[in-house]
């Protein structure tokens, strides 16, 4: 995201959206992190032939017929389930960006990039 987002008489910066979604998801129990960690990937690549592909950003959006759409990225810890941790993460989104910016939402698409396994 580099441009900015306009939608009703109001530019906001990605990064201002991306701040507000964050902050969101990462109160969502099983979520633990917004993005993928480039550690993991820095060190397979490093002991490995294989190259990583660039990371996708976190957080995404986009005016679609007057509405924001948003896509988030996650990692999030083993155990919860995925459909129910989504319906809970497109909740708190579209409630933060409703709450701080005041534009509607159309949807929220969930995505589950990593997955924390909990130490043994």
């Amino acid at each position: 995201m580099s441009a900015e987002i306009t939608i009703d008489g109001i530019a906001i910066a990605p990064e201002v959206l991306s701040i507000i979604v964050s902050h969101a998801v990462e109160g969502v129990e099983g979520v633990a992190s917004v993005g993928t960690s480039d550690f993991t990937a820095n060190l397979v690549s490093m002991f490995t032939a294989r190259t990583t592909q660039p990371a996708l950003p976190p957080v995404e959006a986009e005016v679609v017929d007057g509405a924001l759409h948003i896509t988030v990225r996650l990692t999030v810890f083993f155990g919860y389930p995925f459909k129910k941790l989504a319906e809970q993460v497109r909740t708190v989104v579209a409630k933060a960006i409703d709450g701080q910016v005041g534009v509607p939402v159309s949807s929220v698409d969930v995505c589950i990039d990593s997955l924390v396994f909990p130490k043994e």
